[in-house]
C-alpha cells in the first residue's frame, strides 16, 4: 500500500522501531566533551566550590580554565596571532588603503605640529623675516665676498624695493644677510682652535670661552647701536636684524686677515687689519649712508626751521659704526697671533 498523505496511511514495509526515544537533557545525548580553544587573552571567571554563586555550565569543570590569567601586557603563546593562526596587525599593515591612511595622518600631523612651533616661534622671533635673511645663492655669496673685500669698486648702493619690501638678498647684492655672517663666525671660530692648537694652547674651555666672546661682543655693539639711534632721535628703516649682518660682516676681514699671519706673520696681520677695516667701514659707510642719510637731505623744513643738526646727528652715527669696526676685528684677532713668552 502507498503513502497517502490525505489518510495519513503509513506502507506497510515502515514499520516502527519499537526503541524508546530519548529525552533532550538525557547527559547520553551530550556526546563526548570537546574543551574550547586556550585564549591567553581572556580572562574567565575563576571558579570555587566553597564560595556563593551558580556552579559552572554542566559538562565543564574548574580544571578546564587555567590556573592563572595572564598578567596585563604579558604575552602568552604566539605573539601577534590571534588563536585561530592569524597575524592581524602584519595583514592590515600590507593594506594599501590602510598605508595610505598612515601616511596622510603623518603628514597631516607634522604639518600641524609645523604651524604650531612657527605660530610659538613667531612670538619671540621672526621666523618669517629670517627667511629673507637667508634667501641667498651661491652667485650671491661670490659677489657679496668680493664687494666686502674690495668695496672701492663698487659704484651702485641703492637697494631695489619690491611692493614697499627689499628685494631678498640672491637677486640684490647690496641688501644685508645672515648667511655669510654666521658661516664666518663658525669659521673664524674653527679657525681659532686651528691657531690655538698649533701653538699648543687649545683647550675646549679656552675654544668655548673664545666662542662666547666674540658672540658677546657683536650682541654688545648692536645693542651700543640701538640705544644711540633711540638717544640721537633718529628714524631709518634699519631694523636688529639689519645691525646684526652688518655687524657680523666683520669676521670675514678677521679671517683673511689671521691668515696672512700665517704666511707673513705679524707684518701680514696687521697690513690686512687695517685694509679690511678700512673696507668695511667704507662699506658701511655707503651702505648706511642710504637708510640712515638720504641723498639730498634738506637743511631746512617746509616750515622753514633748521634741520641741519639731525642731519649731524645722523652722520655721527654713521661715523661711529664705522671707526668701532677695525677696533673690534683687533680686538677679536690680536690674542691669536701672540705667543706668550715661556
Amino acid at each position: 500500500m502507498n503513502y497517502n498523505a490525505s489518510s495519513g496511511a503509513r506502507h506497510p514495509a515502515q514499520k516502527p522501531s519499537g526503541r524508546k526515544k530519548k529525552h533532550v537533557g538525557d547527559p547520553s545525548t551530550l556526546g563526548t566533551y570537546t574543551p574550547l580553544p586556550y585564549n591567553p587573552y581572556a580572562v574567565p571567571p575563576v571558579y570555587d566550590e566553597h564560595s556563593a554563586g551558580p556552579p559552572p555550565p554542566y559538562g565543564y569543570s574548574p580544571q578546564d580554565y587555567p590556573q592563572q590569567a595572564p598578567l596585563y601586557g604579558q604575552p602568552q603563546g604566539n605573539y601577534g596571532q590571534t588563536p585561530q593562526g592569524f597575524s592581524i596587525p602584519s595583514q592590515l599593515l600590507n593594506e594599501p588603503v590602510v598605508t595610505n591612511m598612515a601616511m596622510q595622518y603623518g603628514q597631516a600631523l607634522v604639518g600641524s605640529g609645523k604651524q604650531m612651533v612657527d605660530r610659538e616661534l613667531g612670538k619671540y622671533i621672526p621666523v618669517s623675516r629670517l627667511k629673507y635673511y637667508f634667501a641667498v645663492d651661491t652667485t650671491y655669496v661670490t659677489k657679496k665676498l668680493g664687494l666686502l673685500l674690495f668695496p672701492f669698486t663698487h659704484s651702485d648702493w641703492s637697494v631695489k624695493y619690491e611692493q614697499n619690501e627689499p628685494v631678498q638678498p640672491r637677486f640684490e647684492i647690496n641688501a644685508p644677510d645672515l648667511y655669510i655672517p654666521l658661516m664666518a663666525y663658525l669659521t673664524y671660530i674653527l679657525l681659532a682652535g686651528l691657531i690655538l692648537g698649533s701653538q699648543s694652547r687649545f683647550s675646549p674651555e679656552v675654544l668655548g670661552i673664545h666662542a662666547s666672546s666674540a658672540l658677546a661682543w657683536l650682541v654688545l655693539e648692536v645693542v651700543v647701536e640701538l640705544v644711540t639711534l633711540y638717544i640721537i632721535n633718529i628714524e631709518s628703516s634699519l631694523k636688529t636684524l639689519d645691525l646684526v649682518a652688518f655687524g657680523g660682516y666683520k669676521y670675514v676681514g678677521i679671517i683673511v686677515a689671521v691668515l696672512l699671519s700665517l704666511v707673513f706673520q705679524r707684518t701680514g696681520y696687521y697690513l690686512g687689519i687695517l685694509y679690511f677695516g678700512a673696507a668695511l667701514a667704507f662699506y658701511l659707510i655707503r651702505t648706511l649712508r642710504i637708510q640712515v642719510l638720504p641723498e639730498g637731505a634738506a637743511q631746512h623744513d617746509p616750515y622753514g626751521n633748521n634741520v641741519s643738526s639731525g642731519s649731524k646727528r645722523r652722520l655721527y652715527f654713521l661715523l661711529f659704526v664705522a671707526v668701532i669696526q677695525p677696533i673690534l676685528m683687533w680686538w677679536l684677532s690680536a690674542h691669536l697671533i701672540s705667543v706668550p713668552s715661556a
